[in-house]
């Protein structure tokens, strides 16, 4: 592995003497680099055996190349993570390739943009990956970030076409504001999805997010989901059936379950719909609070929607114990 720990201009000067070396190794099947320029990442693309690539295009000479031409793409690679800090340039570097064919694909963003981009240039540079990556191929996403980015699910429109997409985690500084339609929509087009992680904490004062209705229609489209991480409005209740939430709608194969800091009035009635959304899940994970941001709550805040979430995990539990117990004509809301 190659790290880029030196000055753009001694990179630029040394590149090409890097580019040769790589390009001897021929059984080479992790690399972590900076960009290359044309000819060095030409000779990244002919190493077969390469599985999984680095690739860190904040330092780079690709900035200020001209090149009008294509190149074929990576090919082969299971996964691709890319670390940058300009989307505009990052854009320009995905437009000259032809095809990105991973199975997995990391993209971490480095505080420096949120400062500088606009959501047009962020939609651009979603765009242009939506064109690049290989869509029969594609089953893993990854969005991360160092600071706050505030967006929407619109963002995510190019890869609606990836329909093998099982993995979807978004860090946990994205606020994505997205109502429960906004969230339908979002997945209609990955009917495949096994994992998917939205930002584990959000202003829910400043951010919108899906109700339980949301969360039912989201069952119903993606019914392979194993493990959750979204945070949800339990307040809103109405139109809910507390004795059959998801009108038939349920997923009893979930492993694992994130709601972290959405806000709830009733964790009584809370647990009795995620026990009819998910009659095998025995309690919701908090082991997330742990690493919540400092100074997203006051403390009195936090250890009271804590508090509520332990409540509902008893309610759950107790659920648990009575369903082993009671025939299996009756629901743990008769008691």
């Amino acid at each position: 592995m190659l790290f880029p720990s030196a000055t753009n201009d001694l990179l630029r000067k040394t590149s090409p003497f890097v580019a040769q070396s790589i390009s001897q190794l021929h059984r080479l099947q992790g690399l972590f680099v900076w960009d290359l320029g044309d000819q060095g990442n030409e000779h990244i693309m002919q190493l077969q055996a390469l599985r999984t690539l680095w690739l860190d295009l904040k330092t780079s000479s690709a900035w200020e190349r001209q090149s009008l031409l294509q190149f074929p793409g990576f090919h082969n690679l299971d996964t691709l993570l890319l670390f940058i800090d300009n989307l505009e340039h990052a854009s320009n570097f995905l437009h000259s390739l032809q095809v990105i064919d991973s199975k997995d694909i990391e993209i971490h963003f480095t505080a420096a943009h949120t400062s500088t981009s606009s959501s047009t240039t962020l939609s651009q540079f979603f765009a242009a990956l939506g064109e690049t990556c290989d869509h029969n191929n594609l089953i893993s996403f990854t969005l991360r970030d160092s600071a706050k980015v505030s967006t929407n699910p619109d963002i995510f429109k190019p890869l609606h076409t990836c329909h093998n997409l099982t993995q979807l985690l978004v860090g946990r500084s994205w606020d994505i504001s997205m109502a429960d339609e906004e969230l339908c929509q979002l997945v209609r087009g990955w009917p495949n999805l096994q994992v998917l992680k939205f930002s584990r904490f959000v202003a829910t004062n400043e951010t919108t997010v899906p109700t339980f209705h949301g969360l039912i229609g989201l069952l119903r489209l993606c019914p392979a989901l194993t493990t959750l991480t979204l945070v949800i409005d339990t307040t809103k209740l109405d139109g809910i059936d507390l004795k059959n939430p998801g009108g038939g709608i349920f997923n009893d194969h979930l492993e694992k379950l994130v709601l972290t800091n959405s806000p709830m009035t009733s964790p009584l009635k809370v647990a009795l719909i995620l026990s009819g959304l998910f009659p095998r899940l025995l309690e919701v994970d908090l082991d997330c609070w742990d690493l919540a941001p400092k100074n997203f709550l006051p403390q009195k805040q936090s250890a009271m929607q804590l508090e509520q979430w332990e409540a509902v995990n008893l309610f759950l539990l107790g659920f648990g114990v009575v369903r082993e117990r009671c025939t299996g004509n009756m629901t743990p809301s008769d008691f």
